[in-house]
């Protein structure tokens, strides 16, 4: 096993507040009241082990047990996370304390993050811009990987495989400390084949393409991760340096890239379900992290730098597609973002005062290239001012109030073709911002003179200016707990939906920015109430926003280079839901679950007032049965149902997508040697592998259902 799995990731080298207790966690008396008084606002603490329990094909799969969390599936090792029905730049992801930024306007690949270097994270669900900024809209995934090390020498190897796509993986650790000063280290390898769906055959374009053994062609990839911190830990002064790099490669389905799927040559693909072949994409994504804190009795300040530099290529097979010829080389996207970030928090106890300001800044700079187009270059800059207020009346009842003053630019460059348009062929008919002919963006003209290439994108500049503010409370009385948080956020439009012109094959639409968006804003209520005793938990959490200018991908009923028109637009969009959780521990070894969710959303405004809005979740619900043995509770078998409702609730021309239901289940085993410790943990997703679609997956689109059976096996060894 270790053999084949070094030779195939060999071969893949990249190119010259409310607290829910999680089951691996028990949580009793004053330390949950504490946990539960600590913030307003809705969040969730995640630990090691249950990550380790619980671990799936990616690290959203494997957060997807958190009432509100969703992994929005993207291939067979990828996958966007989703907060109560929003993500990508609606969600922000923080690693250590600083925002992680990749190119999170892609809908084809992953975080990007080592998941397997992960400690600890924790959910916020709900608007968090107040501290966290633009992204942070929809809500927050703080992961945490700098555990300091206690002893002169610990660590960890773990090995790992998964059913479906025959992935094989290895992951050590390895940190220790002397004095004051520690390091740690981290690796993890993996590769995996094509992956397998409950079908033989699959439609696009109106055609039926054949599958072979059920697999998705070329969707197999690799993975490589590694990331080294060194630092000095005092008891009034903590720093450290990480420098971590994540790189990926992967194929997109061979199917569904563009016009080339109607003269396939499978014989090509299916000779082998482990290469990559085109179409392919492979990431890097390199961060260098500097976190700096000191403090004292009452006060303490805590510095953040960060250097991040995400590099991203698509290759595919030069065809000619409508009018461009034929390109030469296989390289048709580049990316390559750098960003610099900085933040300073200060903390002040005053008394029953909890004060905290703090200042941020970031400079992003993006270059384009290859044959293909759908993002111009662009630069962005953007400065943040807070102060908060947390105010301790009694133990029971704790307020908190803040503000927040943002101010960002963005400068979006000129872009024409490489090739020049034949007089005879008109531009992408409609307009972009409704104000100029389709195929320009900002006003910018579709053509020049005769043969002249187009022109898809023009010189813009534009500066937003935000104030946002939240104020929230928590009280407890007896065995309840109420908590209550309101507030305005706000998200700056990114360059993708200012000034997006072009074809996203790998989602099977064309897509057209607005240069005229203004900043989104969101009005928020949510609320939670908890009631707990020694053997049974109750959580509720509704939640409603109101967003007077929501910023979506309107899909259209016209098409564009063979492709669905998707436009950016803006309307008025209200949305309402509900999150309940419900745990029983039944006897000492036995605990049953249960928690379900529901969202609404609606357009007040616009072409589409009255309907929801695109890729809208439906209702789902999750019942599972626990049992723990051993003589610590150290092992245990989990079942679990997880039902998903039809959702009718699209916006034309989608289409319904019917409900489902799976059968999961997990287990794990914990065996303590001399001085270390084995783990065993076991997960099995869709257990009776049946057939079904998720509606928030863009391969619903062309009939490809989510995958079959799989199951993960994890063994890992700590010392």
């Amino acid at each position: 096993m270790i053999t084949s799995l070094l030779a195939a990731v060999l071969s893949c080298t990249a190119p010259a507040d409310t607290v829910i207790t999680l089951d691996a966690v028990t949580v009793t008396g004053q330390q949950r009241h504490n946990q539960l008084m600590r913030s307003s606002q809705s969040a969730v603490q995640v630990s090691g082990d249950y990550l380790h329990e619980h671990m799936a094909g990616s690290l959203m799969q494997t957060l997807e047990g958190i009432p509100g969390v969703k992994a929005m599936s993207i291939g067979s090792g990828q996958s966007k996370p989703t907060i109560r029905g929003l993500g990508f730049n609606r969600l922000a992801v923080s690693e250590d304390g600083v925002k992680h930024e990749g190119q999170q306007w892609g809908d084809d690949h992953g975080l990007e993050i080592d998941q397997f270097a992960v400690d600890r994270a924790e959910v916020i669900k709900g608007p968090a811009a107040l501290l966290y900024g633009s992204d942070a809209i929809g809500g927050v995934l703080s992961l945490y990987t700098n555990h300091v090390p206690t002893a002169p020498l610990s660590g960890s190897v773990q090995l790992f495989g998964r059913s479906n796509n025959e992935l094989l993986g290895l992951s050590a650790k390895v940190g220790g400390r002397r004095g004051k000063f520690f390091y740690r280290a981290n690796a993890t390898l993996t590769d995996y084949a094509d992956y397998r769906v409950p079908t033989d055959s699959i439609q696009y374009y109106a055609r039926w393409y054949p599958l072979k053994d059920q697999r998705l062609r070329n969707t197999a990839g690799c993975e490589r991760d590694g990331s080294l911190m060194v630092g000095y830990a005092g008891y009034n002064f903590h720093t450290d340096v990480r420098i971590s790099d994540s790189y990926s490669k992967s194929g997109f389905f061979a199917n569904a890239h563009g016009l080339e799927a109607r003269n396939i040559d499978y014989g090509r693909y299916d000779r082998s379900r482990r290469d990559i072949d085109l179409p392919q994409q492979w990431v890097n994504h390199l961060k260098v992290l500097s976190h700096t804190t000191w403090r004292t009795d009452d006060l303490s300040a805590e510095l953040n730098l960060a250097y991040q530099n995400n590099l991203r290529e698509e290759h595919s097979e030069p065809v000619s597609h409508g009018y461009m010829p034929k390109p030469d080389g296989t390289k048709e996207r580049r990316f390559n973002k750098s960003t610099y970030t900085g933040a300073l928090t200060l903390r002040h106890e005053l008394g029953r005062h909890a004060l905290q300001a703090g200042l941020s800044g970031e400079l992003q700079h993006n270059r384009r290239g290859g044959w293909g187009f759908i993002i111009p270059d662009f630069e962005t800059a953007g400065a943040g001012l807070y102060a908060m207020d947390r105010y301790t009346l009694s133990d029971n009842l704790i307020l908190n109030a803040g503000l927040r003053l943002d101010r960002a630019r963005t400068h979006i460059h000129e872009y024409h073709d490489w090739y020049p348009t034949p007089k005879s062929i008109e531009a992408p008919s409609g307009a972009v911002g409704g104000a100029s002919p389709a195929g320009a963006v900002g006003g910018a003209s579709p053509m020049g003179a005769a043969g002249e290439p187009l022109q898809r994108s023009s010189d813009m500049r534009r500066h937003f200016t935000s104030f946002t503010w939240s104020a929230g409370v928590n009280y407890s009385t007896g065995l309840w707990v109420l908590k209550a948080n309101v507030g305005k956020s706000f998200r700056v439009p990114i360059p993708k939906e200012l000034g997006a012109n072009g074809v996203n094959y790998h989602i099977f639409r064309y897509e057209r920015g607005n240069s005229h968006l203004d900043p989104e804003q969101s009005y928020q209520v949510d609320a939670t109430v908890s009631w707990a005793n020694d053997d049974v938990e109750v959580q509720v959490e509704p939640y409603l926003n109101d967003f007077p200018n929501y910023i979506y991908l309107s899909p259209t009923a016209s098409y564009v280079e063979g492709l669905q028109l998707y436009e950016y637009t803006q309307a008025r969009v209200l949305r309402y839901g509900v999150e309940a959780e419900l745990t029983w521990h039944v006897a000492r070894h036995w605990q049953l679950h249960w928690q379900g969710e529901y969202l609404y959303a609606r357009q007040k405004s616009g072409p589409k007032k009255g309907y929801t809005l695109p890729f809208s979740t439906p209702w789902s619900t999750d019942g599972g049965v626990r049992y723990s043995f051993g003589r610590r509770n150290d092992g245990f078998v989990e079942m679990n149902a997880h039902v998903v409702g039809r959702q009718d609730e699209i916006v034309p021309p989608e289409k319904p997508t019917d409900g489902y239901w799976t059968l999961n289940l997990a287990a794990g085993k914990e065996i303590r040697l001399h001085n270390s410790t084995l783990s065993l943990a076991l997960h099995a997703d869709n257990l009776l592998d049946r057939r079904y679609y998720d509606h928030t997956s863009y391969y619903r689109l062309i009939e490809v259902p989510e995958p079959g059976r799989n199951v993960s096996l994890m063994v890992g060894l700590e010392f």
